[in-house]
């Protein structure tokens, strides 16, 4: 099983700037995409920013250009640097990573895990 721990959440003024961090760990036999998600009360969880082995990155567009998302494959870790955060970032904020992971019958898949998540607030 992997564990996925995200830290790095709080409270922040509208400009301000917070950085995430994710760290996934336990047997895996690579991690494949690592992703930044945000749920608010009442709403559905939505994407905001997905980095894959590779490096290539996406982005809501609410978050283009304010937001980056960076990894560290040989740890498997994953950062979100929020800049000029407005209000409406605020919501609870997980990580989910990809990553294959032997069956029980030995076939590898690609398994989604998921973190606890991260509070971030942001006021006006």
């Amino acid at each position: 099983q992997v564990r996925v721990v995200e830290s790095g959440g709080g409270l922040a003024q509208s400009g301000g700037s917070l950085r995430l961090s994710c760290a996934a760990s336990g047997p895996t036999y690579g991690i494949n995409d690592m992703g930044w998600y945000r749920q608010e009360p009442g709403r559905q969880r939505e994407l905001v920013a997905n980095i894959d082995s590779d490096r290539i990155t996406t982005y809501s567009e609410s978050v283009k250009g304010r937001f980056a998302i960076s990894r560290v494959n040989a740890k498997n870790i994953m950062y979100l640097q929020m800049d000029n955060l407005k209000p409406e970032d605020t919501g609870v904020y997980y990580c989910k990573v990809i990553s294959k992971t032997m069956a029980t019958n030995g076939r590898i898949l690609d398994v989604d895990y998921w973190g606890q998540g991260t509070q971030v607030t942001v006021s006006s």
